[in-house]
């Protein structure tokens, strides 16, 4: 196999997956192998299977892909590795070694990698309100079962808090800042983004925002879709690009690190976590914010851990509502089964580490969650009305808008 990196010149496969020394010391933190204990279902029993199909050792059959396939990317491994083994690089190209030999991709599967057909699809499900009536008729839709599981886990609504109205006006005198809407989430996730333009135009940030579609490539790039995915993250570096400014900010952790792997040759624009872009204002103290005399559990996502800014920033502006008080969830299972498009890949797997997480959040008697990636907010949402809890997910600066009060 020729040496590539994300589609790059890079180390090969043989010599990433050399890098383990099969210790052991990622598995108690990986949550496929913490659900049955399973060697295969383990990061080490997966570099082992890349290893031996990259020299040609081991045949491609469904059984070792299943082992591949239900590896949910969220890095946890790599945040623990003694030897800082590069497994999202094994995944990514062990994944596209794989995908000549696969069967032909099902039509939705092919319409979650593309970006364009993947906001059509979004607006048209807000369009029809979909979440009303989809999810109960969705055993009774034509197709594969991914497409029934797909429509069943359809927000009911676009997911919208309404954004108050905006505070005395303040003049952008801290330059332009532009704000990554996504894909999905340019469309579920509008209060978020609302949310973030609030808050960035209280300290003084005139907001910029493409007009065409954008998609951050990954879903593409977890199918193993190299160069679309590639190609998705370009062409939105490019739109960036077009808005003029030097940074560009990311609400959704889950496109973060797509963007930052994927940047344009010689681009000066940086990538950054707006929750890491507003803590780091020296204007965010002299916001001033209504008190909330709530339980708030915060939801982790695996990227915010491993890719994002972590959490300290996130605690760091919810500190600024008086009377809140935080919990934040175990991080055993740390992922909730989201995990792109994994939740309609690997159902089974993926309700099983949502029960847990929301197992975990309904020990916390919380009355609010609060998680930083749109599929997380939309997957543990779901889950919550599927239990009769009337709990609102929400993304932490939804949150924070709704409780801005006024700019010293």
């Amino acid at each position: 196999m020729a040496d590539t990196t994300h589609g790059q010149p890079g180390k090969s496969l043989a010599a990433l997956t050399d890098q383990c020394v099969m210790c052991g010391l990622c598995l108690p933190h990986c949550p496929t192998y913490g659900l049955d204990q399973h060697e295969a279902e383990s990061p080490r029993g997966r570099i082992a299977v890349a290893r031996r199909l990259a020299s040609g050792q081991l045949p491609v059959s469904a059984e070792t892909v299943g082992h591949l396939d239900r590896c949910l990317a969220c890095l946890a491994c790599e945040a623990v590795c003694p030897s800082q083994v590069e497994y999202e690089e094994i995944l990514i190209q062990t994944r596209a070694l794989l995908r000549p030999s696969r069967p032909r991709r099902g039509r939705l599967s092919r319409w979650l990698a593309d970006p364009a057909i993947l906001v059509r699809l979004a607006r048209l499900g807000s369009a029809v309100r979909a979440g009303y009536w989809l999810p109960p008729l969705a055993r009774w839709l034509p197709g594969s079962s991914r497409l029934r599981r797909l429509a069943a886990e359809m927000p009911r609504t676009p997911a919208h808090v309404p954004v108050p109205p905006r505070p005395a006006p303040v003049a952008a005198d801290r330059g332009r800042v532009i704000l990554f809407p996504g894909c999905v989430a340019s469309v579920f996730d509008r209060d978020t983004l609302d949310a973030a333009r609030l808050l960035l135009g209280a300290l003084g940030h005139e907001v910029a925002m493409p007009t065409a579609p954008v998609c951050c490539g990954a879903l593409a790039l977890h199918a193993g879709e190299v160069e679309a995915a590639a190609r998705s993250a370009q062409a939105t570096h490019s739109a960036l690009q077009a808005c003029d400014a030097e940074t560009a900010l990311v609400c959704a952790s889950g496109c973060l690190g797509s963007l930052r792997d994927h940047g344009m040759p010689g681009s000066a624009l940086r990538i950054d976590d707006v929750l890491a872009f507003l803590a780091a204002d020296a204007r965010w103290p002299q916001l001033r914010f209504k008190a909330l005399a709530q339980r708030v559990a915060v939801h982790l996502p695996c990227t915010q851990m491993h890719v994002g800014s972590g959490k300290q920033p996130l605690l760091q502006l919810l500190a600024s509502i008086p009377g809140l008080q935080l919990l934040v969830l175990p991080d055993q299972p740390g992922c909730c089964g989201a995990a792109g498009n994994y939740f309609i890949e690997q159902a089974d797997h993926a309700d099983r580490l949502r029960a847990e997480k929301l197992d975990q959040f309904g020990r916390q008697s919380a009355d609010l969650l609060l998680t930083t990636n749109i599929g997380c907010r939309i997957f543990l949402g779901n889950g919550l009305r599927q239990r009769g809890a009337r709990i609102a997910v929400l993304h932490p600066l939804a949150l924070l808008a709704r409780q801005l009060e006024t700019q010293a």
